[in-house]
Order: C-alpha cells, then sequence, then structure tokens
C-alpha cells in the first residue's frame, strides 16, 4: 500500500501493475449458479429441520396440520423470495433488504433496519448458530452429562473466528466450504428420507393416518407453530444480500430461488413424513433432539453418523449467515450509515474484512449471556415486520419508480398476500402473549432514530477529527482501501 497516501488521508488504491492488481478495488463477480443454490440451501437447512418439528407439532396439536405448516412455510418462502428476485433484478444491490427499503421509503427506515439487523438480528443468529454446532461436536466427549458451558461458549467463539477468517480470506473460498457442507447436509437428509420411506413400505403409517384430527385452532399457537417452521426456512432471502457478486445476476438470482427453495421444502416435508414414521407424535415432543432419536432407532449402530452431519449442516449455516451479513454491513458503511471504514474491501483478497471481522466481533458478543434464544424470539416479530415492509416496498415502486427496468416482475398480488401473511406473523405472538419484551425490543428499535439523528443526519466535524487518525491506522494494519466505482 502507498504509505504516503495513507499517511496524508487520501484513501486512495495504489497504482497497478500486475494482473492480479489490475482488478478494480470492488467485491468481484465470483459466484455461480452453483454456488448460489449452494447459499440459498445451505443457509436454509441449518439445525432448525433437526430441532423445529417439535415446537412446530406443539403449536398445532396434530400431524396432519403440523405436515400442512411445513408445506405452507415452504410455499409462503417461495412467494417472498419471488419478490426478492423481482426486487433484486431491479436494484442489483447487495444488503438485502437495504437498499429496497432506502429507495421506498427513505433513508431513516434504511437506517432503523441496518440498526436491528447488523447490531441485533444477523450477529445474534451466528452465534445460536455456532453455539448449536458446539453443543453437538462436545457432546460426545461428555458421556452421561451436558458439556460444561464454558467449553461450549469456546468452541463457539473459536467457530465464529474461523469462518470470519476462511470469509475474510477468499470468496472462492467460502464459496467452496459452502458447497462442500450443502452436499454433506443434504447427504444426510437423503439418508433419513430414504429410511422414512423404508419404514412406509413397511407399513407404520398409523401416525401419519390420524390427519388433523385433534388440532388446536389458537390464533396465538398457530402463528408460533409458522414462527418455528419459517425459521427452519429462513435464509430464503440469502442472495439478495450478495446480488453484486452474482454471475449474470438477472439470471441466476431467479433461477437460484426456483431451483433451491422447492428443494428444500420437499427435504422438509419428507423428513417430517420420515420422523413421524418412526416415532409417535408424543415421543417426538419427548424429545431434545428429534433427529438423534430418529438415529438412534433407525440407523443404530451408525446413528453417530446423523450427529456428525448435523455439525456439517450447522458449520454450512454459519458460514452462509456470516456471509451476507459481512455484505449488509458493506453496504451500510458505503451508504453512510455505519462508519466508512466498514465498506473498506481487503486489496489482497477483494473481500470486505472490516465488516465480516466486526460481525464476528458482535457474534462473540452474544455468546456471553446465559440465554440468547429468548433475544431471538422476541425479535422474530421485527424479522417479519422487515419482510413485509419490503415486499410492500415493491408495491410501491409499483407507482413510484415506473422507469426502473424489471427483469422479474411477479403478479402485486403475490406481494399483497406476503404483507398479509406478515402482518399476522407480527401480531399473532403479540395477541396471544403480550409481553413487556415486546415493547423491550420496539424501544430498542426505535431507540435507532436517536443515534440517526446525532451520528447520520448531522454530520459534525468533530467526528471526522477523531475517526480519521484511527481509520488510518486500521488500514495500515488491515491492507484495506475504499471502493472503487466500476467502469
Amino acid at each position: 500500500m502507498d504509505n504516503q497516501n495513507v499517511k496524508s488521508g487520501i484513501h486512495t488504491a495504489p497504482p497497478s501493475h500486475t494482473a492480479k492488481e489490475d482488478k478494480a478495488t470492488v467485491l468481484q463477480k465470483e459466484v455461480g449458479l452453483l454456488s448460489a443454490v449452494s447459499m440459498i440451501v445451505g443457509t436454509m437447512i441449518g439445525s432448525g429441520i433437526f430441532i423445529s418439528p417439535k415446537a412446530v407439532l406443539q403449536g398445532t396439536g396434530t400431524v396432519g396440520l403440523s405436515l400442512g405448516v411445513w408445506a405452507a412455510c415452504g410455499i409462503l418462502a417461495t412467494l417472498g423470495a419471488l419478490c426478492y428476485a423481482e426486487l433484486g433484478t431491479m436494484i442489483a444491490k447487495s444488503g438485502g433488504e437495504y437498499p429496497y427499503l432506502m429507495e421506498a421509503f427513505g433513508p431513516v427506515l434504511g437506517f432503523l433496519y441496518c440498526w436491528t439487523n447488523i447490531i441485533v438480528l444477523r450477529p445474534s443468529s451466528f452465534a445460536i448458530i455456532a453455539l448449536s454446532c458446539a453443543e453437538y461436536v462436545a457432546t460426545p466427549f461428555y458421556p452421561g452429562c451436558s458439556p460444561p458451558h464454558l467449553v461450549i461458549k469456546s468452541l463457539a467463539a473459536a467457530f465464529i473466528m474461523l469462518i470470519s477468517l476462511v470469509n475474510s480470506l477468499s470468496v472462492r473460498l467460502a464459496n467452496y466450504v459452502q458447497n462442500f457442507f450443502t452436499a454433506a447436509k443434504l447427504f444426510i437428509i437423503f439418508i433419513i428420507v430414504v429410511s422414512g420411506i423404508i419404514f412406509l413400505a413397511q407399513g407404520n403409517t398409523q401416525n401419519l393416518s390420524k390427519g388433523i384430527e385433534g388440532a388446536t385452532t389458537s390464533f396465538g399457537n398457530i402463528g408460533l407453530a409458522f414462527y418455528n417452521g419459517l425459521w427452519a426456512y429462513d435464509g430464503w432471502n440469502q442472495l439478495n444480500f450478495i446480488t453484486e457478486e452474482l454471475k449474470n445476476p438477472y439470471r441466476n438470482l431467479p433461477l437460484s430461488i426456483l431451483i433451491g427453495i422447492p428443494l428444500v421444502s420437499v427435504c422438509y416435508v419428507m423428513v417430517n413424513v420420515a420422523y413421524f414414521t418412526v416415532m409417535t407424535p408424543a415421543e417426538l415432543l419427548q424429545s431434545s433432539a428429534v433427529a438423534v432419536t430418529f438415529a438412534d432407532r433407525v440407523l443404530y449402530p451408525m446413528s453417530w453418523v446423523v450427529p456428525l452431519f448435523v455439525v456439517f449442516s450447522t458449520i454450512g449455516a454459519a458460514n452462509g449467515v456470516c456471509f451476507a451479513s459481512g455484505r449488509l454491513t458493506y453496504v451500510a458503511g458505503r451508504e453512510g450509515h455505519l462508519i466508512k471504514f466498514m465498506s473498506y474491501i481487503s486489496l489482497k483478497y477483494y473481500t470486505p474484512a472490516p465488516a465480516l471481522i466486526f460481525n464476528g466481533f458482535l457474534a462473540i458478543i452474544y455468546i456471553i449471556p446465559a440465554d440468547i434464544n429468548t433475544l431471538i424470539n422476541y425479535f422474530s416479530f421485527a424479522q417479519w415486520g422487515i419482510y413485509g415492509l419490503t415486499a410492500l416496498a415493491l408495491i410501491v415502486m409499483r407507482y413510484t419508480r415506473r422507469d426502473l427496468h424489471r427483469p422479474v416482475k411477479v403478479p402485486v398480488v403475490v406481494a399483497g398476500l406476503v404483507v398479509c401473511v406478515s402482518c399476522y406473523l407480527v401480531l399473532a405472538p403479540i395477541v396471544e402473549q403480550p409481553t413487556l419484551e415486546y415493547i423491550y425490543c420496539t424501544a430498542f428499535i426505535l431507540s435507532g432514530l436517536i443515534i440517526y439523528l446525532l451520528f447520520i443526519h448531522h454530520t459534525h466535524t468533530w467526528s471526522h477529527r477523531v475517526m480519521g487518525p484511527i481509520t488510518t491506522q486500521l488500514q495500515l494494519l488491515m491492507q484495506v482501501v475504499p471502493p472503487e466505482k466500476m467502469d
């Protein structure tokens, strides 16, 4: 790096002389169709399908309705993703919902989205996945008892640091990791589904034949069942966080969605069918890890294979979350809603290294509390509020931005349906079980307005005087530069 330029405060890339250095200092388009599908499938299939069936059954009360909720969640995820396909090909920017909310509703709502996602939702999700992975890794070493919390948290922190390092060093390496672990998790799902088909062929249909007898009709319980099912489907919007790195996004974005999400939906329904061929509803509700119980009954003495592949599955999901979260932080820095340093790119590896390291640091902080699952549960309503606002943004821009080219155009009724379902998912748990935690979460989100007014809307010269020297030293340390605009 040209130290003279950095020391003078001119944050520019140095002159290029080699073939590699002739690349513009921007995120490179290295994500093809296979990697895009792997990103969707690999992020969606995490630990959810191995844990959530119990919660979905609790909310529905019967096998038939439970399977219906899993299928409906797949349809809803597909409809939402189709709306995102139109938005992603219309506004080809990375950052997920952020650029769409900015374009439709302005910078204040865009900042509140960043504030909620970057500070809470994304790093805490990363932390939860890492903790799940650490628990599965540590359990075999502590037979007959639970692993110590310190061991689990230390392992989780190590996973977070390793995954953040891989993503900081190479986009291509991160894609290889994603492709490998996606193949691994599809393999174990294939094993579970085939086992279930064999049991069905042997006549084990007594649990499935009960249909929806005894189903719950509670407004809130059905909403909570959908929450848990949709948590397992979460990640369907993953490609919109990395649009700028997709090869041929106008083709590969919608095509990846149409391949990846239906594939996951079929897998989820078939896996649940397999569970119910082996376990009664009562047995499933008593199991702390449904997939492990299934393996103990069907695959013994090879039952250890399932926990191993659940570890692979969680690592793949964590890698996908890390990859996408870094792009959101990068875009927020580029737009001025975070410090500009977050938008800097590694001069050697062409990755948003500062953003990735920052997200990893926050995820490690979220490992420290005793229970962060409660935090995520109460912030889930905010996540579905974001999905609903994004679908509403599509409807709004049909009228306010008719000039924009739309390579993909979904019927407006689809966006309207997503908005309505999102409203239901936001309101149902609050109406059924109103608690102060929802008020706390809302207060936290709205507190972003104070941050926006103090540090974003009114830019103070003192902040430049303080951040300038710090940014210079961080640039020298990490060898990063501001992104260039493509010609």
